[in-house]
């Protein structure tokens, strides 16, 4: 028997929410992520193998259950409902293979979900991203402040900020710090 219990990437039992003006910003806690990468000429054998469309440079693309972020040169993020593909790297691996390397990444990364009416006034003044002209499903690796992050493009009025976990409270106040003064 272990007394372990998980905890969000800021430190708490539950996800933190925070309602700043007409800004909120959710810490997001719910979701397995997996990179999955070709290997050297199996692109076409592993887009067959996989249930997913996997999106060009800068795009995300979503069926069933499953996201997939474009994160390099033959490489994507996969996300899914952590509930329901709480295995989601050996799922993938599965799917595909040797047709490519897979690598579990659910606790690497934290996610943050920014959404509201100033949310292009707050990545402006975080980021050198062109978040205004960006269109629902796009995604750009750049960073918030001096912090290294994918923009993922989710509404006109929604931005989920994905980047490394050991980096969450920086982001996290980062995030609140500006929104304060856009609110």
């Amino acid at each position: 028997m272990h007394k372990l219990k998980p905890i969000a990437p800021l430190g708490g039992d539950t996800p933190r929410l925070d309602q700043i003006g007409t800004l909120s910003i959710t810490e997001v806690v719910g979701q397995a992520l997996a990179s999955i990468t070709a290997r050297e000429g199996q692109l076409g054998q592993m887009q067959e193998a996989l249930a997913l469309p996997l999106p060009g440079v800068g795009k995300s693309s979503a069926q069933g259950d499953f996201s997939a972020l474009w994160i390099g040169p033959d490489q994507w993020m996969i996300s899914a409902d952590h509930d329901q593909h709480e295995l989601l790297a050996a799922e993938l691996k599965h799917m595909v293979g040797d047709a490519a390397s897979v690598v579990e990444q659910s606790d690497g990364w934290c996610r943050f979900d920014v959404s509201g009416a100033a949310l292009c006034d707050l990545f402006e003044r975080l980021s050198n991203a062109p978040v205004r002209s960006m269109a629902c499903g796009e995604v750009i690796r750049g960073t918030i402040e001096h912090l290294g992050a994918f923009l993922w493009r989710l509404a006109d009025d929604h931005m989920a900020v994905i980047a490394p976990r050991s980096s969450a409270a920086s982001l996290h106040h980062a995030l609140v710090a500006v929104a304060r003064s856009v609110a």
